[in-house]
């Protein structure tokens, strides 16, 4: 298969790129490093099937020759990201989608969509299934994010129904695992890098929101495996074990060996309270459940970020 992917220098996108490559597969990365970094794609110059596009996913791209799958996962991801790029997260999640659609459209290809969790904002059902409509501020801080993968998700189907694009949507839950950007704020390299550089962990709240975390070698292998299958509707990966941050704090410090104290920060406008997916679906649907438990994928990503952190020491 020739494939598209954007978001490719991306932490998910970097994976899924090697994943595909070591199948034998073509794979056409795109990414204009506004939150990918150029080391998660530097190894992929060895496969002979990677080429390789700098480009703003959010207008029109021209790509030559057939394409099988147009995979679109170019979007900053955490808040702090989102928050300082706000309406490139916007436009990427929304003029994007629409673009690569219409290219997916014109190559006769099958489109995929990197959704999230965070369509369901502040949840009132937990756990979450895919059926859940959401409870979602639509104009609070987090919405150039939570409001634009919804209507991404909105688009897409649109354009199955009234195009016949054949469509994959995936919810994607927390994530971690090596490549994770040091800096992107979320809460498991928050945690990773103050542990190992002696600095307080940063508890939001009291710590007893929760969220559910799982490797990325499980998040890839589920992504595989709805390429596989012909369904159109959303569905969710994640880990259904919740954490709360201080479980999650206290497993960090346990791991890295630190002594690092805790410091509290009030809590964010609409930070979910608690987030676990109900992964029924892809159960049924892909003979899919994660793997990786946390405790071992935790000390995997810890091992990563001891080897990239001296060289990275100087920007944090």
């Amino acid at each position: 298969m020739r494939i598209l992917l954007t978001g490719a220098a991306g932490f998910l996108g970097s994976h899924l790129a090697e994943r595909l490559l070591r199948e034998g597969h073509q794979v056409v990365g795109v990414d204009n490093f506004a939150s990918g970094q150029r080391r998660n794609i530097a190894h992929l110059s060895a496969f002979s099937g990677f080429q390789f596009l700098e480009a703003d996913a959010a207008r029109p791209l021209e790509v030559e020759g057939p394409l099988d799958w147009v995979m679109h996962f170019a979007s900053p991801a955490s808040p702090p990201r989102y928050l300082k790029l706000p309406l490139e997260t916007l436009l990427v999640n929304a003029e994007g989608t629409r673009h690569l659609l219409d290219l997916a459209l014109v190559k006769g290809a099958r489109f995929f969509l990197a959704s999230t969790s965070e369509v369901y904002g502040d949840p009132q059902v937990h756990p979450q299934p895919e059926g859940y409509w959401g409870h979602v501020n639509p104009i609070g801080p987090r919405s150039i994010y939570d409001e634009s993968k919804r209507y991404a998700e909105a688009l897409t189907l649109a354009y199955h129904r009234t195009k016949g694009v054949p469509v994959r949507i995936v919810r994607i839950f927390n994530t971690y695992g090596p490549r994770m950007d040091p800096e992107d704020g979320r809460v498991v390299t928050n945690f990773i890098t103050q542990a190992l550089q002696g600095r307080p962990l940063t508890i939001y709240g009291q710590g007893q929101q929760t969220r559910s975390f799982q490797y990325v070698d499980d998040l890839i292998e589920g992504i595989r495996r709805l390429m596989e299958v012909d369904y159109p509707e959303p569905v969710n990966l994640g880990n259904p074990e919740e954490y709360t941050m201080l479980e999650l704090a206290r497993l960090v410090l346990e791991l890295t060996g630190s002594s690092s104290p805790l410091v509290y920060e009030p809590l964010p406008q609409d930070d979910p309270k608690q987030r676990r997916p109900d992964i029924t679906r892809a159960q049924n649907l892909l003979g899919w459940q994660p793997r990786v438990p946390v405790r071992e994928g935790l000390a995997r990503t810890i091992a990563y970020f001891r080897e990239l952190l001296p060289a990275e020491r100087g920007s944090l």
